[in-house]
């Protein structure tokens, strides 16, 4: 197999030629057709998320084709499409596992960063955090769903059912939470980068009633707002922005700190969540709801020699929609 490596962190990837995998107990071997580029896999390669298991493989948005099942790994089939996310392994024993919040396990294993992950020719994966992704649609554009598309749900989720709702940071997760939202029948209002007119056009193409800056205020107050941006800054933005009991959820695994605020932001019972991974009811449910309303996301594919390409791009937010590495 050939693969992406990280061997220290802040270091570019090195296309590597490695021994091929064999699949464990409760176990598939599969064989990537896609894997989506995420800020989280910036974060572990930036040396933002600490301790990596190195040498790692990373990528955690992958969609592929499962070529050999491992002793005990039941309901799933060779040639099977499937997709593997970030949470790929949980104790199933802690107090978290035990009441329904694994995703809160306290002996994790994390795909692409604890877990060797899809920026590679293949993958092994556990059986339990595999999600079955039947026939419709290309595996380039289904990666995305895999981490953007799941923790945007969660944190829409959690966000409430208010109808005003702010998006800030207009990236993959965000392009395609905003057509979520919208057949909710939300209104969206999206915040970018300052001057990021790109951006704000792509926004306003996906249905977004008003766009701008996120040092810009928008027209009305807001029921809720997402931070997908990694900006600690943005906090007590959003929480100037939400009205009166509203809520202000972060939806990523890594942000910059918070700035000291005044308590009258987060007075007259606003409130400040964080999401953390996903659950596999989370998978399920989302990517059902996916399929049945035909999500459009936005790629753009990179040759898996040009990883390092790709996390440039987005680091350097040269992408409008999601980066996938095809092998």
């Amino acid at each position: 197999m050939y693969a992406m490596l990280l061997r220290a962190p802040g270091t570019p990837l090195v296309y590597t030629r490695l021994p091929d995998r064999l699949p464990g107990n409760d176990q598939v071997l599969i064989e990537v057709g896609a894997c989506g580029v995420c800020r989280t896999d910036l974060h572990v390669v930036d040396g933002e998320l600490a301790h990596p298991h190195l040498p790692l493989i990373p990528g955690h948005e992958i969609v592929g084709r499962i070529t050999a099942l491992g002793r005990g790994a039941n309901g799933l089939a060779l040639g099977q499409r499937v997709g593997v996310p970030w949470l790929g392994l949980t104790c199933g024993a802690c107090a978290y596992c035990l009441s329904g919040h694994e995703n809160l396990c306290d002996h994790p294993g994390f795909t692409g960063y604890t877990l060797d992950g899809g920026f590679a020719t293949a993958v092994v994966a556990h059986q339990r955090y595999v999600f079955p992704l039947g026939e419709r649609g290309s595996d380039e554009s289904l990666a995305p769903l895999l981490c953007a598309g799941l923790i945007g749900w969660r944190a829409l989720s959690m966000a409430g059912h208010g109808r005003r709702l702010g998006l800030y940071g207009f990236g993959a997760a965000a392009h395609i939470i905003i057509q979520v939202a919208i057949a909710q029948g939300r209104e969206v209002f999206a915040f970018t980068r300052p001057g990021d007119v790109a951006a704000c056009t792509f926004a306003r193409q996906l249905g977004a009633i008003w766009a701008g800056g996120s040092d810009e205020h928008g027209p009305e107050p807001l029921d809720a707002a997402i931070i997908f941006a990694p900006v600690g800054a943005l906090v007590p933005v959003a929480l100037r922005a939400v009205r009166k009991g509203g809520r202000v959820v972060c939806a990523g695994i890594h942000m910059s700190d918070i700035p000291a605020f005044a308590y009258r932001l987060l007075w007259e019972e606003r409130s400040l969540l964080s999401v953390a991974n996903l659950t596999r009811e989370d998978g399920v449910t989302f990517l059902q709801y996916a399929a049945s309303m035909d999500i459009a996301t936005h790629t753009r594919p990179y040759p898996l020699q040009q990883a390092n390409q790709a996390l440039d791009d987005l680091r350097n937010g040269n992408l409008q929609g999601a980066a996938v590495l095809i092998p």
